[in-house]
C-alpha cells in the first residue's frame, strides 16, 4: 500500500504499540494526580522571586504529549478511547482512596498512628478538588485531541510543531481555567487564583515546547513502525463514543 491508500473505518487494524501508549498515558495521569498534589514545591525565579507550585505540574503535561502522539499517529477516535480509559482509572483511584482513607485503622498496629494522618493529608482530597480534577482532565484532553486532529487536516499533515503546541495551549488553557476556579474559588483571593492559573498554564505549555523534539522523534518512529498516518477526515468528533474511526493511511 502507498501513502494515499486508506483502510475503511470498519476494517480491523492491529497496532503494535497503541496499548503501550495508552498504558503510559494512564500511568502518568494517575501518578501526577495522586502523587504530585501531595507536595508543594518552591523555586526562585528571576524577577518573580519565590514561586510555589504543585509537584504534579512537572509531570502532568506529559499526559498531553501522549495525547498528541496518539491523535497524530492513530487518530482522534483512538485517542478518545485512551482519554476514557484515563477517566475511568481516575474514578477507580478516587473511590479506592476514599475507601482506604475512610476505613477504621487497626488499633493493634502502632504504625497506623503515623500512617493514617499521612494518608489523609495526601489522599484525603475534598469533593471540590476531586470534581475539579476530573472535569478539567476530561474537558482539557478532549479539547487537546480535537484541536490536534483538526489542525492536522488544516495543515495537511505538515508543521507538526504548530499543532502539538497549539493543541496544548487550548487544552491546558481549558484545564487550568476549569480546575482552579472549581477547586479553589472562594477559598483563594481572586489575585492568587489568577496568578496560579497563569503560572501553571505557562509552565505546562513550556514543558510541551521543550519536549517538542522528543515528540517529533516518537511520532516519526511510530508512524514508520506501525506503517500508518491517520487523518480524521470522516470522524465523528463527539466525546461520547468508543468507536474506531478515521482515514487510516498506510505508509509505503
Amino acid at each position: 500500500m502507498n501513502d494515499n491508500q486508506a483502510v475503511p473505518a470498519s476494517a480491523p487494524v492491529a497496532f503494535r504499540y497503541y496499548d503501550f501508549l495508552l498504558g503510559g498515558m494512564v500511568a502518568v495521569l494517575l501518578c501526577s494526580n495522586l502523587i504530585g498534589p501531595g507536595k508543594v514545591c518552591s523555586i526562585d525565579l528571576p524577577w518573580f522571586g519565590a514561586v510555589d507550585f504543585g509537584a504534579g505540574n512537572l509531570f502532568f503535561p506529559i499526559s498531553y504529549i501522549f495525547g498528541d502522539v496518539l491523535t497524530e499517529v492513530y487518530g482522534y477516535a483512538r485517542a478518545r478511547r485512551a482519554i476514557w480509559a484515563g477517566f475511568g482509572a481516575m474514578i477507580f483511584a478516587t473511590v479506592m482512596a476514599a475507601i482506604v482513607v475512610g476505613m477504621q485503622p487497626s488499633a493493634d498496629e502502632p504504625w497506623n498512628k503515623t500512617l493514617q494522618p499521612a494518608l489523609e493529608v495526601v489522599f484525603g482530597n475534598t469533593w471540590r478538588i476531586v470534581a475539579a480534577s476530573m472535569l478539567a482532565y476530561w474537558a482539557g484532553d478532549f479539547v487537546n485531541s480535537f484541536v490536534m486532529a483538526k489542525m492536522k487536516l488544516l495543515t495537511k499533515g505538515r508543521h507538526l510543531w504548530t499543532r502539538t503546541i497549539g493543541s496544548t495551549i487550548c487544552g491546558q488553557g481549558v484545564d487550568s481555567m476549569l480546575f482552579y476556579p472549581v477547586a479553589f474559588a472562594g477559598l483563594w483571593t481572586t489575585h492568587s487564583l489568577i496568578a496560579v492559573i497563569i503560572f501553571n498554564f505557562s509552565m505546562k505549555v513550556g514543558v510541551e515546547v521543550v519536549l517538542t523534539p522528543l515528540t517529533y522523534f516518537v511520532v516519526n518512529r511510530l508512524k514508520r513502525a506501525e506503517g500508518v498516518d491517520t487523518y480524521d477526515t470522516d470522524t465523528h468528533f463527539t466525546p461520547f463514543s468508543l468507536r474506531d474511526e478515521g482515514d487510516v493511511r498506510h505508509r509505503g
